[in-house]
């Protein structure tokens, strides 16, 4: 996409990704104009972007379209982790709404879709070996992540044959840190019973050495670079994103000045089971089953096609997502619904709704 004074819309662009992606566009002479489309419109006003407030889940398909007119490309980010409780809930944001972003963008004559997919949409892999692109994506069937995930996979290749106008691209990241998103991902995955100041280097003694428990982390300004690649470039098909190292137990022990003690998978998961069946935790215990399968990810294409290269390791990623925790109490954050910090209500509310239940 050589032309300049670009017009970008974004679906979820208050989230993790989104922030820093709109940031990366914004500083870019090549883009004239962002579209943030988010469920709440922010306080943030960074330059060049416009917001609407617009539901993905709910909104009709003709309203998303008037807010794709006129782009020359839709980066659909926009994704509901929670409730994890209630699987209908983001069936519906998750699976229908990328539909109804993808068939608007088609509506509106956008040229090119760039679609957030995942790690967590491919099917169990090796962890001694890097896979690339051609493995299988039909993702963990029992974790609802993955399986929405994977479902659109298998709804993207039917919308790429009826489209053949549009360059598509599937992105599938590994897990993404950067210290912004500390405060949103404590409340999605940990829940109100992490303390984050005590998250520092000698507080934690010890750090379980599960079987299979390993991952790969990419810092979020280096997610948002190859997102922006994506758009500003000609490229189409999927792109491994992630940076080395891989992250194992070992690893964080030495972030954490913990000593590694190996334990047994299935205990691991119990404890997984139960702290989600007494509400400790709103991580559901398939989520585990789901990351101790993954597959190392090969992320060649995106550095030989995209020109993606990451400026930061993933230890980095993960060291600073950590320091994050420990900031202010509540954690870091950014001025937007999703990454704000400090919510009505705080933990007391996270815990009155139900952990890992609709809010």
């Amino acid at each position: 996409m050589a032309a300049e004074n670009l017009r970008v819309a974004i679906t979820g662009a208050t989230g993790n990704v989104g922030t820093a992606l709109v940031q990366a566009l914004a500083r870019d002479p090549a883009v004239g104009s962002i579209i943030g489309i988010a469920r709440r419109r922010p306080e943030w006003s960074p330059p060049k972007t416009t917001w609407i407030q617009a539901d993905i889940g709910t909104d009709r398909d003709a309203e998303l379209a008037d807010a794709f007119a006129g782009a020359d490309a839709v980066v659909h980010l926009a994704w509901l982790i929670q409730p994890s409780r209630d699987p209908a809930v983001t069936w519906t944001t998750n699976v229908l709404g990328s539909l109804r972003v993808w068939g608007a963008a088609a509506a509106a004559g956008v040229p090119a879709l760039v679609h957030a997919s995942s790690v967590g949409a491919y099917s169990p892999g090796p962890k001694d070996r890097a896979v690339d692109e051609s493995w299988p994506t039909h993702g963990w069937p029992q974790a609802a992540y993955c399986r929405e995930k994977s479902y659109l996979e298998r709804a993207l290749d039917t919308f790429e044959r009826d489209h053949p106008s549009m360059r598509v691209v599937r992105m599938r990241p590994g897990f993404i840190f950067r210290r912004h998103t500390a405060a949103q991902q404590r409340r999605l995955f940990a829940g109100p019973f992490l303390p984050g100041p005590l998250v520092r280097p000698g507080l934690i003694p010890v750090l379980p050495d599960v079987r299979g428990l390993v991952f790969q982390a990419v810092h979020g300004e280096d997610a948002a670079a190859a997102y922006r690649l994506a758009v500003l470039g000609d490229a189409a098909g999927a792109f491994n994103i992630a940076a080395p190292p891989v992250i194992d137990a070992r690893l964080l022990a030495e972030l954490l000045g913990a000593r590694v003690v190996r334990v047994p998978r299935a205990a691991a998961r119990a404890a997984a089971a139960s702290a989600w069946r007494l509400r400790l935790t709103p991580a559901a215990p398939q989520l585990f089953d789901a990351v101790v399968r993954l597959p190392v990810m090969d992320t060649g294409r995106a550095r030989d096609v995209l020109g993606w290269e990451p400026r930061h390791s993933g230890t980095d990623a993960v060291a600073e997502f950590l320091h994050g925790l420990r900031q202010g109490g509540a954690g870091a954050g950014l001025p937007t619904p999703p990454l704000d910090p400090h919510l009505p209500g705080g933990r007391l509310r996270e815990l009155a709704t139900g952990v890992g239940r609709r809010p």
